[in-house]
């Protein structure tokens, strides 16, 4: 993991917003439609004739992000389909060529407004370009000629379009922050080879990115190490270690079933579970990536705005607990977990317990208790390890237990967070 101080924005930031946008959109039934259906590119093609993204507005989406709590935010340049949204020199095969418009740039000018950080996402996989090799993954794997339509195509060829085209979005647009790879699959499967490191000269694209912006985190889907490790649509159950070592990560999430906009897929996730999971990925030292899929014309649905703004109502309230803090080496409760920044200890409290929590190890080592929503102040006390209690009283705790005593009604919040000021030189 990279410890340059540039890098330090991304560990304090803790949630970014993903923006999954194309002519899939337009498609209206995954990112990944084109694969899972085998369309041709006759069949696909009405998707990209028809995008016209007259609802895609760059600064709301950067507005909607900032509310949300995220301090950065990451756009699909060019998804496996191969649809740029900016005006590449490489290929007619754009957005611009379409509809006249370079959302890349209006990304980026958006973010540098509302002072975010600036991300982009770039496919490894192209299914439009006629040089990259059918495999596992490509709509063409069951035609009956499959293997004959590989006959000329050169990854040679592939790879130097490919190269020219991230050479444009590191070089016209400012200063990136953060580059998301998508992505390696060295497999063989299905009778088909996949693709790795070679296939894309990922050491070359490596070099690239730190030549021409080298503060730029790089993700780790190239095939060899990057700057920081992409759980996705699972979360770690703690700190993620490589090689016995601590590793930055970011686990990328949906808010429903799909990545792109997907109108009949209803599996989405509520506020409460989205606290929760952005808690656990705080608590363990990582940040949640969450995605939007923009419908069609590039508006923000319905119900990704309802759960976008519930979750940043609790996120604002509760941004000292997420943004800059990170693992603490405290044992939590079962009743919750533990993130961190400064002397500033934050119990978040998954299921509210009657009457008080107990705190394994922090007696004599906390200053000041309080909710963190309302900052209203918390009684704590320490009981004697010694007392079996009775059918009228609590037996006691072991020896260093804190016990913070809690009101009976839950907060009416998505997640309750205690606020703990630990007293001077409490490590652990």
């Amino acid at each position: 993991m990279s410890s340059q101080p540039e890098h330090q924005w991304f560990d304090e930031a803790r949630i970014g917003m993903f923006v999954h946008f194309g002519a899939y959109s337009v498609a209206a039934r995954h990112e990944w439609v084109q694969n899972y259906e085998r369309l041709t590119a006759a069949e696909y093609l009405p998707y990209v004739e028809n995008f016209d993204p007259d609802r895609f507005d760059a600064g709301e989406i950067a507005r909607t992000a900032k509310r949300l709590g995220a301090g950065y935010v990451v756009l699909t340049t060019k998804h496996h389909e191969g649809f740029a949204l900016w005006n590449s020199r490489q290929s007619d095969f754009t957005a611009h060529a379409v509809c006249g418009r370079d959302l890349v740039r209006e990304h980026v000018d958006a973010l540098r407004a509302e002072g975010l950080r600036v991300g982009l996402y770039f496919s490894l996989i192209d299914w439009h370009h006629p040089d990259f090799l059918i495999d596992w993954v490509h709509p063409r794997r069951d035609d009956d000629n499959a293997q004959e339509l590989n006959a000329g195509r050169d990854m040679e060829r592939y790879r130097a379009f490919m190269h020219a085209q991230l050479r444009e979005l590191l070089t016209e647009y400012g200063q990136i922050d953060y580059m998301f790879f998508d992505f390696s699959y060295p497999e063989h499967k299905d009778g088909w080879d996949g693709k790795g490191p070679a296939d894309w000269d990922s050491e070359a694209m490596l070099a690239m990115c730190r030549e021409l912006q080298p503060n730029m985190l790089v993700n780790d889907r190239l095939g060899i190490p990057g700057d920081f490790y992409t759980p996705e649509q699972y979360q770690p159950t703690e700190p993620v270690r490589r090689g016995g070592e601590l590793v930055r990560w970011e686990a990328c999430q949906t808010i429903n079933g799909s990545w792109g906009y997907h109108r009949d897929n209803l599996d989405q996730k509520s506020a409460p579970l989205l606290a929760q999971m952005l808690t656990d990925s705080v608590s363990m030292g990582g940040n949640m990536l969450l995605n939007i899929g923009p419908d069609g014309r590039g508006g923000i649905s319905p119900r990704d705005r309802a759960v976008l703004e519930t979750l940043g109502e609790w996120t604002e309230l509760h941004r000292g607990a997420i943004v800059g803090a990170g693992y603490a080496e405290f044992e939590p409760p079962r009743e919750g977990a533990y993130t961190r920044r400064g002397d500033r200890l934050y119990l978040h409290l998954a299921t509210w317990p009657l009457g008080y929590v107990h705190l394994p190890g922090l007696a004599g080592k906390v200053t000041f208790t309080r909710l963190l929503h309302d900052g209203s102040w918390l009684r704590t006390s320490e009981s004697d390890p010694n007392s079996e209690g009775s059918q009228m009283e609590a037996a006691g705790q072991p020896a260093g237990t804190l016990t913070v005593h809690l009101p009976v009604q839950r907060p009416d919040v998505l997640m309750p967070v205690i606020e703990l000021r630990l007293a001077d030189g409490v490590s652990s």
